[in-house]
């Protein structure tokens, strides 16, 4: 998909032909010989620079190349018939700045500015006359050659910006689905092996399939608690939510409390993990520990969750924790538990 173009359009170019005010006054002042042809090239050079801008914005450049460069034919052409002829270059010099990109269009701005120098020189122009048009051709051409490749520049940089991203969508999407199919491929395969089972089962022994379906009925279960709980974590709700949330449930499981987390603004992705962090230690205290109380502490960059309870199942090495330790690895910290006084979980971000 062809991305909108950003920057000065055509419309913006086409004031400037008010600079050809002096050559006009000249012919209208009868001061230009011979009148007709010096009309004929002022007409000419009007159309010629509208058609190069136009054609070089409606990328044409071949076709605005050719309009260039009949635009700078009736430009020396009109240095033969119009005393203010030089009026005209800073026109010249913005449309090459328009239609030549990259390193060319300077060189052929030098070159261009050259020629009006000689020619004004050997028209017998003074130095202050040669100098103003110098300074104003060469500075229209630069200005519009710049402006039109910064722009072009943050053009691409949006592009890419834009396709990153939907390149960083594309691989979350991956991860997301991977980790489904991970989640779940061993689960459903049991589950369709147990149901085959029952349906041989259940005409010849009913109590056998019975069991088979209480099998079912766990593993499904279990499933649906795996699942909202890598949903709930690829959706982390973050630091503040997150304790708000532990305070409720600890107290609901009759879990004395103590919150030391001074106000702090965290980078998303550290506010991210620490609120993981903060639902996983909560989650294994209530479930677990057998706990009394729990203490929850935020030290700069270290959160420790600590607990006079015996700890998650007793190894402290459980799924939740493992998915906690890679995230925290993922973004360049730690995590580590201790067992001993009650269990410690303690989460360091960069």
């Amino acid at each position: 998909m062809k991305s909108k173009r950003r920057g000065p359009g055509e419309l913006a170019f086409y004031p400037w032909l008010l600079l050809a005010y002096p050559p006009v006054r000249d012919l209208v002042e009868g001061t230009a010989r011979p009148v007709v042809p010096a009309a004929l090239c002022l007409a000419a050079f009007a159309a010629l620079y509208a058609l190069s801008v136009a054609l070089s914005f409606r990328d044409r450049r071949g076709a605005a190349a050719v309009a260039l460069a009949a635009l700078l034919l009736v430009t020396f052409l009109l240095a033969r018939s119009v005393e203010s002829w030089f009026y005209l270059a800073p026109l010249t010099t913005i449309a090459c700045g328009v239609v030549v990109r990259g390193r060319a269009a300077y060189t052929v701005l030098v070159a261009l500015t050259a020629a009006m120098v000689l020619l004004m020189w050997r028209a017998g122009a003074g130095g202050e006359q040669i100098s103003v048009a110098v300074w104003g051709a060469a500075a229209g051409g630069l200005v519009v050659s710049v402006v039109l490749k910064l722009f072009s520049v943050i053009a691409e940089l949006h592009e890419a910006r834009e396709e990153l991203a939907r390149a960083a969508v594309a691989e979350e999407r991956l991860r997301f689905s991977r980790d489904l199919h991970d989640l779940l491929g061993h689960t459903l395969s049991v589950m369709v092996v147990k149901a085959e089972a029952v349906r041989r089962l259940a005409p010849r022994d009913a109590e056998a399939a019975a069991r088979q379906a209480a099998d079912i009925e766990t593993i499904g279960r279990q499933a649906l608690t795996e699942v909202r709980a890598a949903v709930t974590g690829y959706r982390g709700r973050g630091l503040s939510a997150e304790l708000a949330a532990a305070r409720t449930a600890l107290a609901e499981a009759g879990i004395a409390a103590t919150v030391a987390v001074p106000a702090a603004a965290l980078a998303p992705e550290a506010d991210a993990l620490l609120g993981w962090a903060v639902r996983e230690g909560v989650t294994n205290v209530i479930r677990h520990s057998a706990a009394r109380t729990c203490e929850i502490r935020l030290d700069g960059t270290i959160l420790e969750i600590h607990d006079d309870g015996r700890g998650p199942g007793g190894s402290g090495s459980g799924n939740g924790l493992r998915g906690l330790a890679e995230r925290a690895v993922a973004l360049g910290g730690t995590l580590e538990t201790s067992a001993g006084d009650g269990f410690l979980l303690r989460v360091t971000i960069p």
